[in-house]
């Protein structure tokens, strides 16, 4: 294995003396930037509308697709202890569809990183939005429950944009502005899951006024707006996006042979990442150590994350209007933690950065799970809101800076696929805890966990991360 210690960031000025046609690093910003968010504004519009299209599914689906599924959440739900009522079991059914998206990106979202690496980042990306635009299409017309797991299944396979979108970011910044990068696909993160979900909450109003809330054509609307926005976001980067991975400096194979194929799809050689090859064992060992720490914290988090629903709906009797809120509380605290804090962080800080976002994320935990009024809720879920904003953040930025321009779309892949299995699994098992024992132990637990990739992420060697 090639040292490529202080490769990284001259990658972007060697490009420009090569005579190779870079993309001014501002602009493909600019671009990614507005294709994220116009992206996560039509997937994030079905969430609030999934309670209401699986209840439609319960009366409407006559392949038995629903009934089948029911039954193992069903099941699910008498192994964890939850409560028999029709809302809970909504929520887990609706985790349950959450869980097998993040199933399939974690199983293609190395695949997806490789092949950027050979055939650049434009085509695939421009690829999966059409896979992205054909999943829409078949939710407008998923009249059976089948064909709507069929629309999530193939949106699942084809969602390729994000972590395209951080090796890209990586292409065209160098170490001192690549975290100023990162922090930007946070905020397009966090207009994406403020704004669309009520844009989503608005198309529900809208069906009820029209008295057909009984009726598929109340979710054709939102689906058709989101294959208008897929479309728009297509045409938009075809004509914007300039290709960032110049052809002489893409990898000649997917893999080195079948075994180097093998480590894309083989969840043990993702996590020792043994499908990057030019990278030193030093660099090797600190990369290793950083995605674990990211697995766990993903996995502890997510699950909390997830049984936050069932936390303020038993103790305080929220209803979805004060869930709504709440949820527009965390995301507006979240642009401003990443559009204002974290953009503004020096370059090299991202270590610190990410574990003092960990540090507070565990009293906010701690308060979330023992709260008592919304005014302890609130609270704690500020500093969850500083943590959400800028742990991932941070990690992603240090982790961009491994692997050399034609490993880059690979590393990024490998770790995003980390982190979708830790949201695949993560729920179930906090949902145990949570209806097994309480929500005080399961936050409590939880949180005092999060301490573990904080204490991981402190034996990273800050000068293998910095690598000026």
């Amino acid at each position: 294995m090639n040292d490529s210690a202080g490769g990284q960031k001259q990658e972007v000025d060697k490009g420009r003396s090569r005579g190779q046609a870079v993309p001014s690093s501002h602009w493909t910003l600019m671009v990614v930037f507005v294709s994220l968010l116009v992206d996560l504004l039509g997937f994030t519009v079905i969430l609030p509308l999934m309670p209401s299209l699986l209840e439609y599914y319960s009366k409407h689906d006559e392949s038995g697709m629903y009934t089948s599924l029911l039954q193992k959440v069903d099941g699910f739900r008498m192994l964890i202890g939850a409560p028999d009522a029709q809302r809970f079991n909504l929520v887990l059914l609706g985790g349950l569809l959450g869980s097998l998206f993040s199933l399939l990106q974690f199983l293609v979202s190395p695949l997806v990183g490789a092949s950027s690496d050979l055939y650049g980042r434009k085509p695939v990306l421009l690829i999966g939005m059409a896979g992205v635009a054909i999943s829409y299409a078949l939710w407008a017309v998923s009249h059976s429950f089948t064909l709507f797991i069929l629309a999530r299944i193939v949106g699942g396979v084809f969602k390729a944009n994000i972590s395209l979108s951080t090796a890209i970011v990586a292409d065209v910044t160098t170490d001192n502005q690549r975290s100023k990068g990162m922090a930007l696909i946070g905020v397009a993160f966090s207009l994406g899951f403020l704004f669309g979900p009520m844009i989503g909450a608005f198309f529900s109003i809208l069906g009820k006024q029209e008295g057909s809330v009984a009726s598929f054509s109340a979710f054709q609307y939102p689906a058709l707006f989101s294959l208008t926005l897929a479309i728009i976001d297509f045409l938009f980067m075809v004509v914007t996006f300039q290709e960032t991975l110049p052809s002489e400096s893409r990898a000649k194979s997917l893999g080195h042979g079948i075994m180097g194929t093998i480590h894309l799809i083989n969840p043990v050689s993702l996590f020792k990442f043994d499908a990057i090859n030019k990278i030193s064992s030093i660099d090797l060992g600190n990369l290793r150590l950083m995605s674990a720490a990211y697995f766990i914290y993903l996995f502890l988090f997510s699950g909390l994350e997830y049984s936050l629903t069932f936390l303020v709906h038993q103790r305080f009797h929220y209803t979805s209007m004060d869930q709504g809120k709440m949820f527009l509380f965390i995301g507006i605290a979240m642009i401003l933690v990443q559009g204002g804090y974290l953009r503004r962080k020096p370059p090299g800080t991202e270590k610190r950065t990410a574990i003092t976002g960990i540090l507070v994320i565990v009293p906010g935990m701690l308060l979330v799970g023992f709260s008592h009024s919304s005014y302890m809720l609130y609270s704690g879920l500020l500093l969850y809101s500083f943590g959400a904003g800028t742990v991932v953040p941070s990690l992603t930025s240090m982790v961009s800076k491994f692997g050399e321009g034609d490993e880059k779309g690979k590393v990024m892949g490998i770790f995003r696929s980390l982190g979708a299995l830790a949201r695949a699994l993560g729920p179930s098992v906090a949902c145990g805890i949570y209806w097994n024992y309480s929500a005080c132990v399961c936050y409590m637990t939880g949180g005092l966990l999060l301490l573990v990739p904080m204490l991981m992420l402190m034996r990273v060697n800050p000068k293998v991360v910095r690598k000026d």
